[in-house]
């Protein structure tokens, strides 16, 4: 009898029409199983991609998924899927053998078949809603539901389009691309071998043809373990990564498509396509195809939905590989999760890497022992089935609260090792049995060996990329020994690289309780109020041994995961926090030995620069001191005690406080040096020779100043004059804490108004750049362009043409004390 249909027309559609020509088809059945219909999803998802038709997969593939439970679950029959492709579009029929159950049509008074609530017909209910046209036709033997589905309009050679960009952002090619394309005939030889191949590779045509392609492949995979050059070859579609030999001997990564074809005759050859394999993205797909070599699909074997791990994803994308594979097997079991685990270098737990309908967030990384025990993966190394868990638990500690009841686990294994352990769970108790474990122990054989050099790929870039963490963090560590800043790098290594944020406790001591040191987040704006929050939680309690450990309180008021790591072997801090304490009593010693301030002297400008070299981790011997002997008389000194160090601050704090108390005690210049002197020796051993410029200022009703001075061993005071002019204000004596018997006199000299006197230590006479130095002579020179200024001014001046001189931080410390009488204004 002939056929009856029944068609239906989209509501929206019910004036277009299109050519509908059919240019390829693929088909294949299910048996009336519930795994068939994540089957059958599966195979519609990637004849549709493969055919290009990204566009239309997920109606089709719902649309599928609706009408083939219909058929193996409420109509109990197995189901025949065939796709049909055409310019346009697709159409998809779906048939089973029960020809006599009636379609729901709608009668008088009865509600329409598109009711949701309705519990048939809700596969035609959604035909209606997305297909461009549906329909149902009865024979004898089948029912076949059909809907077609037509591509969007676009303009002609597009599918899609991404945004424009500027050329300026576009990336750069050295040269033109290339693509070797290669041909390979029924015996593995090549046949054709085009220039582009002759450019990538070295090879010229005449030294190629006729070799066979696995002289040239450098193929990653070990024989026998998995699919090798001779396999790929025989698969209908092929592509991934492996590498050519080049005619200089090294080898070429490369990334490449096989397509096996037949010519006029019926002879097979493969065509490849290769090119380098940081251009990969010339020929990759996102999904492959696998279909037989007819180009027709055929009954899909449980393994199946792996193919396209031969090559896609590329075997360097760990984590696109795994979730592809756990998604694929909770598909290929029609299951509700599914969970993959790698094992540890050292094989003795299993990490977890990937799931879905888990609670993978919470999961992922978890470990768990392999071997057997409370708590432990008794299953790993050999496939097993759990008919309920509650009966076993303990069997998957991974799926301990989630509401799975039965589960299969197999293992990955590559030459014998425990690579890992792939499972699916399913919410109702019972739901496996040993056919399916060997089905999931096939598909883990098939891509073991891909996840395992994909896993060894990303521990070689896990340990570069420590490796270069260290030596950055090394180098950024080693650079300080403030402990401020040290705390600063150690969060700001921490943040983004491996945190969201950072807080840095420190401990004073064992027995004081962990304090909050520095605190950073990858927010800026959010840090105050992160350390805020913190401020108010109990401090984490210190961890004595190496490792990790959680830290609840944390986690409950920031969100996320936190855990508490010690600085056992934080060298660095430590380093730091000794370093800032020696700082902290070196610049309280060398406060000690400088004086409180400088007083104010009538008619007289006075300014004074100090500038310690170095890090301030030891005391310089570098002093000054201005201060009051008498009613109209000042002292004033400037020295420089030999060395640095304990000893030097000894003599420093010496002469400084002893020559404020001779002088008080009246004494004359040279008297109070000449006692100053022996004091210096009475210290034996610890004593160090001193050059020191030491006098008395008196200023003048005039408006003048006379100036008594002795310079023993030190660089002469200068004098500048309104009208430029630079001269000696003293001559050079004995210096300090060498001999016993000195014999000094005082010197005197007059600073009229806008006289300038400087006085220095050897620090800035003796700042050198290579071989020069800027000596007596260029600070002559910098003083004469000092005319008219301030003491203020004249002092900065020094200083600014000091540290212009050489391009190197000083290495000595420098002292710089100016005196200026001011000119007297006109009018006064």
């Amino acid at each position: 009898m002939p056929p009856v249909k029944v068609s239906n027309l989209a509501p929206d559609v019910q004036p277009r029409r299109r050519r509908f020509v059919i240019t390829a088809r693929a088909a294949a059945s299910f048996d009336p199983l519930g795994r068939s219909v994540a089957a059958a999803r599966g195979f519609v998802r990637d004849t549709l991609h493969g055919w290009g038709f990204a566009d239309i997969v997920d109606d089709a593939v719902v649309l599928t998924s609706e009408l083939v439970t219909n058929a193996v679950v409420h109509a109990g029959t197995r189901a025949e899927v065939l796709c049909l492709r055409a310019d346009g579009g697709v159409r998809v029929e779906v048939a089973d053998r029960y020809p006599e159950r009636e379609l729901p049509l709608q009668h008088p008074g009865e509600r329409p078949y598109a009711d949701p609530d309705r519990e048939n017909g809700r596969g035609l209910m959604l035909c209606a809603a997305l297909a461009t046209r549906w329909g149902v036709e009865y024979t004898a033997t089948h029912k076949h539901v059909w809907f077609r589905l037509d591509l969007p309009d676009r303009p002609v050679g597009t599918r899609s389009a991404g945004p424009v960009v500027p050329d300026q952002l576009l990336p750069l090619a050295d040269s033109r691309v290339r693509v070797a394309v290669l041909q390979i005939d029924s015996d593995d030889a090549i046949s054709a071998w085009n220039e582009d191949a002759e450019h990538i590779f070295g090879h010229p045509a005449e030294k190629a043809l006729g070799r066979p392609l696995a002289e040239l492949a450098a193929w990653p995979q070990t024989p026998g373990t998995g699919t090798g050059i001779a396999e790929a070859l025989r698969l209908s579609r092929w592509e991934g990564s492996y590498g050519v030999r080049g005619a200089d001997g090294r080898v070429i990564p490369v990334f490449a498509s096989h397509l096996r074809v037949r010519d006029a005759h019926g002879e097979p050859s493969i065509v490849c396509l290769l090119v380098h394999d940081d251009e990969r993205a010339l020929l990759q797909t996102p999904v492959r195809v696998p279909t037989s070599d007819s180009g027709h699909f055929t009954d899909p074997r449980p393994t199946d939905p792996f193919e396209v791990f031969i090559g896609s994803p590329a075997p360097d994308d760990l984590d696109g590989l795994l979730q592809r594979t756990v998604e694929r097997a909770r598909d290929l079991l029609d299951a509700d999760s599914a969970f993959l685990l790698l094992a540890t270098d050292d094989e003795t737990e299993l990490e977890v890497r990937a799931t879905t309908g888990l609670p993978s967030t919470r999961q992922r990384f978890a470990r768990v022992p392999v071997e057997a025990g409370t708590n432990r993966y008794g299953s790993a190394r050999m496939p097993a089935v759990h008919d309920d868990l509650l009966a076993s638990p303990g069997a998957v500690p991974l799926l301990e609260a989630t509401g799975m009841r039965s589960a299969v686990t197999v293992p990955l294994k590559v030459e014998g090792r425990l690579t890992g352990s792939l499972g699916v769970a399913a919410e109702t108790p019972g739901r496996y049995s040993n056919e399916e474990a060997l089905h999931l122990q096939f598909a883990a054989d098939r891509i073991a060996l891909a996840v395992e050099s994909a896993r060894l790929g990303e521990l070689e870039r896990l340990r570069r990329g420590s490796l270069s963490f260290l030596v950055e963090a090394s180098d950024l560590l080693a650079g300080t020994l403030d402990r401020d800043q040290t705390l600063a790098l150690m969060a700001q290594m921490t943040v983004p690289t491996l945190a969201t944020w950072c807080a840095v406790y420190t401990i004073a001591d064992q027995s004081s309780d962990p304090y909050l040191s520095y605190v950073l987040h990858e927010d800026e704006e959010r840090i105050d109020g992160l350390k805020d929050l913190l401020s108010r939680l109990s401090p984490p309690e210190p961890v004595r041994e190496a490792g990790a450990r959680p830290w609840s309180e944390a986690t409950s008021a920031v969100g996320g995961e936190t855990v508490v790591l010690p600085l056992l072997a934080a060298l660095a801090l430590d380093n730091a926090r000794l370093y800032s304490e020696r700082t902290a009593i070196s610049r309280s010693l060398q406060r000690s030995l400088l004086p409180p301030g400088s007083p104010a002297i009538p008619g007289m400008e006075v300014e004074v620069i100090y500038r310690a070299a170095g890090e301030g981790n030891e005391v310089g011997g570098d002093f000054y001191d201005v201060f009051p002997i008498r009613d109209g008389a000042y002292g004033f000194a400037i020295g420089d005690v030999c060395g640095t160090g304990p000893e030097a601050a000894a003599v420093t704090g010496l002469a400084r406080h002893a020559l404020r108390l001779l002088a008080r005690e009246g004494l004359g210049g040279p008297a109070v040096l000449e006692r100053l002197n022996a004091a210096i020796l009475d210290e034996g051993a610890r004593s160090r020779f001193l050059t020191l410029l030491y006098g008395e200022l008196h200023p003048q009703p005039d408006g003048g100043a006379l100036m008594k001075v002795v310079c023993a061993g030190h660089p002469l005071p200068l004098r500048l004059r309104p009208n430029g002019q630079v001269d000696a204000a003293a001559d050079p004596q004995p210096l300090l804490g060498v001999i016993d018997d000195l014999d000094l006199y005082e010197q005197t000299l007059t600073l009229d108004p806008g006289d300038v006197l400087l006085c220095v230590t050897d620090g800035v006479t003796e700042r050198r750049e290579g071989t020069r130095m800027l000596g007596d002579d260029g600070l002559t020179e910098v003083l004469t362009t000092c005319t008219g200024l301030t003491a203020g001014a004249v002092a900065s001046r020094v200083l600014r043409a000091v540290e212009r001189f050489a391009a190197e931080p000083a290495s000595d410390d420098m002292a710089i004390l100016a005196f200026r009488v001011p000119e007297q204004r006109t009018g006064e």
